[in-house]
């Protein structure tokens, strides 16, 4: 890889990037369900150009990743919010194919089917989970295993999918939900999540460590275009020379 200085542009399309998924996770603090996108790249390039006494090379890439681990639970009381506890994404039908979500902020439709905030079908183990019209919403309850009842009568059950390993691989779709790229990994049904009625998953963003981050790259993105300005005043010194 070239030298530091070679790669400066690079770097500031970069940082560019980076302060976009940080003012994305931070817009979406409050956001139930959302995974905040993470990169190593602010560290790297502080490493990068913290190198003394030495030549200063390497690579430093954008690669960003999701963080998906579980946000806090907050219990709300309301008959359809749903949140899974442990490993596993509810399903939702779309015209595009399914897709998955932590955020299990749900209502009824028209038709009684329970469906995301986008009026998309939340997918049921047998199909759409339809509540009858002669049931309330305070007669719903979700047993650990996804089964919804309504009146004591079992209605349907949720189709919680788990990636296991391959859960990395998941994708943003839009929405707050995600899609899986490759068409060879099919979920499996999530063995060790629970279900729970009343709760809320909140989103796994920490505000500090966001503008921890927004910091760095803003300090970071200065640097790298006063290096700019040198590399450029300096051209102009060596054609200034060159032309006599």
């Amino acid at each position: 890889m070239a030298e530091i200085t070679a790669q400066v542009g690079s770097s500031i399309s970069a940082l560019t990037q980076e302060f976009s998924i940080v003012t994305n996770n931070m817009a979406n603090v409050s956001t139930a369900g959302f995974k905040r996108r993470c990169t190593d790249f602010v560290k790297s390039l502080m490493e990068l150009q913290n190198q003394t006494g030495q030549e200063q090379t390497g690579t430093v890439d954008l690669k960003s990743a999701i963080d998906f681990s579980q946000g806090a639970m907050t219990q709300t009381g309301q008959s359809l919010d749903f949140s899974i506890f442990g490993k596993g994404f509810f399903t939702i039908e779309t015209p595009e194919g399914q897709r998955y979500t932590r955020d299990g902020v749900f209502h009824l439709n028209s038709s009684g089917q329970i469906v995301d905030s986008s009026e998309r079908i939340v997918a049921g183990q047998a199909g759409p989970i339809t509540i009858p019209a002669s049931s309330s919403l305070s007669e719903l309850s979700v047993s650990g295993d996804g089964t919804i009842s309504a009146g004591g009568s079992a209605v349907g059950k949720f189709q919680i999918a788990d990636f296991g390993d391959n859960e990395g691989k998941l994708v943003p779709s839009g929405f707050n939900c995600f899609t899986m790229p490759d068409e060879n990994i099919k979920p499996a049904a999530a063995a060790n999540a629970s279900v729970r009625q009343g709760y809320q998953e909140s989103s796994n963003v920490r505000i500090v460590d966001e503008l921890v981050d927004m910091i760095m790259v803003t300090r970071l993105y200065e640097a790298n275009m006063k290096l700019v300005g040198a590399q450029t005043e300096a051209a102009k010194n060596i054609l200034s020379v060159a032309a006599g």
